[in-house]
């Protein structure tokens, strides 16, 4: 089916268009040529049957002018009656001019000759059939003139547009990589050649810089995974150490609980790197253990706060997804009511669509609001570095998740994270 939006439907109808004004053009010129030919051609043949009746009313007064189908001639002498002219023309001055006898209609030459007035009628009604016949053969001419141009249109678009089209296919199903070039039959001494040439070296760059990123990711996750290890390793050791005493151990189980959140933290930052794969295989989670894991930590922070953290679990859905991922975009939330929540509650409501984390803390201007999730973006009070919610909606769009702010300054801001869409 051609859609309105293609380029073969644009050149159609452009060509259509053409044709069509081409074709009027044509018509209008051709059918004002016919009519100023048929009239040049009536006062032709009036002239020259005016001299032949001139010459024989001369030779013989007598003379009755000719009277046919076509052509009618009348004589009248200054002493003859006007009753001798048919009153539709008697009165006429000598000149052209057109009347209607009997519901026909005529083209009509007067002219004083020798002493008389003559009168010359030619029936046009023959020649405005012919004229009207003429007519409907250019409206049928411009019509398949149209449609031709069209069609033509068409035809032509599709032969110059199928390379692009092909193009457009290759880059569509083309895989990020030097080795995957445009077919050679694209790649003529033409514009679209040039531009599958553009493609090539976009594609290039692109693969060369994908390249470099993996590179940097893993070279990033080798040299942070070592010194994670050697930390979470000496964290064991010194765990085995039956001197320390409650205190130390406790800061010691804050070491590990970091140490293994950062190493998390590390996979889930390299699995939103790298492009989702849909069908894939992924873990199912439990989203009630995550939501309770991430409570009991910003628990432990808020413990010498004035802000009441209070968990309302109304269902316990189990979402297909990296759970390293929902711990994140948990964390995140959390740890963004509780730095701007002075006092009153922090209160998480999980449903089996939705996770709600609302707070009483300072709220959002509009302004703020409205760049929440853009990347390195922070509010006036925050001190972090403007990533958190970015992770998070980073996360959302991976999912098909929806993410939404609901926040007025000094009233408090709730979050909705919404699962509508996902995969259970």
């Amino acid at each position: 089916m051609l859609r309105s939006n293609s380029l073969r439907f644009h050149a159609a109808v452009v060509f259509a268009l053409f044709g069509a004004l081409i074709s009027a053009v044509l018509s209008g010129t051709l059918y004002w040529t016919v009519q100023d030919v048929g009239r040049h051609l009536m006062r032709e043949t009036l002239r020259a049957e005016l001299d032949d009746s001139v010459a024989r009313h001369t030779r013989d007064h007598n003379f009755q002018p000719l009277n046919t189908v076509t052509v009618k001639g009348y004589v009248r002498a200054p002493s003859e009656p006007e009753e001798i002219v048919p009153h539709e023309v008697h009165h006429l001055q000598p000149g052209w001019h057109t009347v209607q006898m009997e519901g026909v209609n005529y083209y009509v030459l007067v002219a004083d000759r020798n002493d008389a007035r003559y009168f010359m009628l030619y029936n046009t009604e023959r020649q405005r059939a012919r004229e009207a016949f003429f007519l409907s053969a250019l409206v049928v001419f411009a019509v398949f003139m149209i449609m031709g141009s069209a069609i033509g249109g068409f035809w032509l678009a599709r032969r110059i547009v199928s390379p692009v089209t092909r193009l457009a296919e290759w880059v569509g199903n083309a895989e990020v990589g030097i080795e995957h070039l445009p077919p050679a039959k694209l790649l003529r001494n033409d514009e679209v050649g040039e531009l599958a040439r553009a493609f090539e070296r976009y594609v290039q760059r692109l693969s060369e810089f994908i390249e470099r990123e993996k590179n940097f990711a893993g070279d990033v996750s080798h040299e942070l995974r070592t010194p994670l290890a050697v930390i979470l390793g000496s964290v064991e050791v010194l765990e085995q150490d039956a001197r320390l005493n409650d205190k130390q151990r406790e800061r010691l189980t804050r070491i590990k609980r970091s140490g293994l959140e950062m190493v998390e933290m590390m996979r889930a930052l390299l699995l939103i790197a790298r492009e989702r794969v849909v069908g894939a295989d992924e873990p199912q989670c439990q989203v009630e253990l995550v939501v309770r894991e991430a409570v009991d930590r910003q628990r432990a922070s808020l413990r010498d706060s004035a802000v009441t953290l209070e968990l309302e679990v109304q269902a316990a859905p189990t979402l297909i997804v990296e759970r390293s991922l929902l711990v994140i975009a948990v964390d995140n939330l959390l740890r963004n009511a509780a730095f701007h929540t002075r006092q009153g509650y922090i209160r998480i409501r999980l449903e089996a669509d939705r996770l709600e984390v609302s707070d009483t803390g300072i709220g959002m201007s509009p302004e703020e609001l409205a760049r929440a999730f853009d990347h390195h973006f922070k509010g006036k009070a925050s001190a972090g570095f403007g990533v958190g919610l970015s992770l998070v909606k980073r996360i959302c769009e991976r999912y098909g998740w929806q993410v939404q702010i609901d926040s007025r300054p000094g009233e408090g801001t709730k979050v909705t994270l919404s699962f509508c869409g996902a995969p259970s």
